[in-house]
């Protein structure tokens, strides 16, 4: 197929990255929350959207079964950025990666040189490098959603999350204890579909730059 195929996901990202196809001239058919479709059509014949889960967006870039796509820093750092290229930060979709604990718990001390810890992420990269970068021991469990409950249940010291608003934290009784990082979404781009496809691929590339640039 000698079209472009651009990967999105469902949600805030797909709704803030609405703006930026229509500067570059491109409106989905549908809503992919109202359709069932997982491929969409655009008012350009030889552009079409797919619509993946956000952590499998780079995947799909990656192994071109899409040419360029709109993922978060957390999802890329914790893919690994082979061939990949990443030339843009959309500034969208903002939100911080931060460290979590049930309110009451004494993070400082619990953080010293040479400490354990019991920390659950589904970012289980960021939050080895963090702690590895502390000195801080940590036993590292796997969750993939409701995070803010394990230190409630007894299953971890601390939690490593996106935080949008922290009205989860605080409904929860959590309060964030430590910023790791900032994190947007970014533009994606296939590195060989970049050469093959460059006369469609540049002018998506560049009316995205200067949407966000505005």
């Amino acid at each position: 197929m000698t079209g472009i195929t651009i990967a999105l996901s469902k949600g805030r990202i797909f709704d803030e990255t609405l703006p930026l196809l229509a500067a570059a001239g491109i409106v989905p058919s549908e809503n992919p929350e109202t359709s069932r479709k997982l491929i969409i059509d655009t008012n350009k014949p030889d552009v079409r959207v797919v619509i993946v889960r956000a952590s499998d967006v780079p995947t799909y870039v990656q192994y071109g079964a899409a040419d360029i796509g709109v993922a978060g820093k957390d999802i890329l750092i914790e893919h690994g950025g082979d061939g990949l290229y990443s030339p843009l930060d959309l500034k969208i979709a903002k939100c911080q990666m931060m460290v979590a604990v049930r309110e009451g718990f004494d993070y400082a001390s619990a953080v010293r040189q040479g400490n354990r810890l019991k920390v659950a992420s589904k970012y289980t990269k960021i939050a080895r490098e963090h702690f590895a970068g502390k000195g801080v021991h940590i036993d590292l469990i796997k969750l993939y959603g409701s995070m803010e409950l394990a230190p409630l249940a007894g299953l971890a010291d601390a939690i490593v999350d996106i935080v949008s608003t922290g009205g989860t934290l605080k409904a929860n009784k959590l309060v964030a204890v430590e910023h790791i990082v900032d994190i947007s979404s970014r533009l994606v781009v296939n590195q060989a579909s970049l050469k093959v496809k460059r006369e469609t691929l540049q002018p998506i590339i560049d009316a995205f730059a200067q949407a966000v640039e505005k």
